[in-house]
């Protein structure tokens, strides 16, 4: 049966050195890149802009009267009425 090859200290040293300011140039190359360029906002109905509007309009009342830990609670049961969800979570993601 053959024997393993052995390897010095030295050379598992050397292989992890490299290893590891490969790491670090590839991690700098990264960081140093730019950023991508942000998505183009999509555009919100008016019946959309109208309820964030009003929701904006119950936050501020609610922080106003001290309340702002307390829940909100929105509903809107219209007819009809345009599916405003993801424009919501769009709009409120970032901010709070």
């Amino acid at each position: 049966m053959p024997k393993p090859l052995r390897r010095s200290r030295r050379t598992w040293v050397a292989v992890w050195v490299v290893l590891c300011v490969a790491g670090i140039a590839a991690t700098d190359a990264l960081n140093a890149s730019p950023a991508p360029d942000p998505q183009p906002e999509k555009p919100v109905s008016a019946e959309c802009a109208e309820y964030i509007a009003d929701i904006e309009a119950q936050l501020t009342k609610a922080e106003r009267e001290g309340t702002d830990n307390a829940v909100l609670a929105l509903t809107r049961t219209r007819a009809g009425a345009d599916d405003c969800s993801d424009e919501i979570r769009d709009h409120f993601s970032g901010d709070r």
